[in-house]
């Protein structure tokens, strides 16, 4: 692996996944998708894992895609960028469906496939500097690979507004619709992003994965006698799961549960 992407995994199972292209302003090449994917896939299958953070060192969180890889593109055949193009789909996916909680570290921009990484994560915290933008159609492009998540994230009617204009946003902007989950002081990023993992990190893991999978899942979905039943059937199995049954015998016992891990 280059060192275009760091990997750095504590003693609590929080896994930081840090963007390390600062001089390019972290944009992406078709390699550090490569290693993105990759990284994701091998993550994916730790279990000792409790949660990602995914951030980028520099003045900014990700530029999107990267000048000289969009002049490649430019030569490319049509059956070429499109392999080119689900090569980067297939990244973001991996990342929207990691098993673990996600939380991006937004410390300054994040344009156009920079939005898609934020938008693919479970949480986002902001610096108050960040800013934002969907700038694809400034040069005839489109946010088609990205768009499932951020419309996921910010909704039709803002994604309607920000496609078409690629007018750059704010980070308290950025929380109003949706995309970003805090903002904060710079100064205080990284505690805002450490305290929300030492969070996670203190529930149980399986419960944690199967939450957010059971968020995913039960999204738009029709509340019929089929639904109720599959809902009932799975608290059912959790309650009788081990990890069921240490957790509801640590409350009751005013004890800490054996997953918890004291905070560094």
């Amino acid at each position: 692996m280059s060192d275009k992407l760091l990997t750095e995994i504590d003693n609590r199972g929080i896994v930081t996944v840090t963007l390390n292209r600062p001089e390019l302003h972290n944009a992406f090449d078709d390699e550090l998708i490569r290693e993105l994917g990759e990284t994701f896939d091998r993550l994916s299958q730790n279990p000792s894992i409790r949660a990602l953070v995914l951030a980028a060192n520099g003045e900014s969180f990700s530029a999107g895609g990267d000048l000289n890889w969009m002049k490649r593109m430019a030569d490319y055949s049509e059956e070429e960028n499109r392999r080119d193009a689900a090569a980067l789909a297939a990244m973001l996916h991996k990342l929207d469906t990691f098993p673990a909680p996600t939380i991006a570290r937004i410390q300054g921009a994040a344009f156009g496939g920079g939005v898609g990484l934020v938008s693919c994560c479970d949480i986002a915290v902001a610096s108050e500097r960040a800013s934002f933008c969907l700038s694809e159609v400034k040069i005839g492009l489109l946010p088609a690979t990205i768009s499932p998540y951020v419309i996921n994230a910010v909704g039709t009617r803002q994604a309607r507004r920000y496609f078409v204009t690629a007018e750059r946003f704010s980070a308290e902007r950025a929380r109003e619709i949706g995309l970003v989950s805090e903002v904060c002081a710079e100064n205080e990023l990284d505690s805002t992003v450490q305290n929300l993992a030492d969070t996670i990190a203190a529930n149980g893991p399986r419960a944690v994965a199967m939450a957010k999978q059971l968020a995913m899942s039960m999204s738009n979905r029709v509340i019929n006698e089929e639904l109720q039943g599959q809902t009932s059937a799975l608290i059912a199995a959790v309650r009788v799961s081990a990890e069921g049954q240490e957790g509801l015998g640590a409350f009751l016992e005013k004890r800490a549960p054996s997953w918890q891990i004291k905070k560094q």
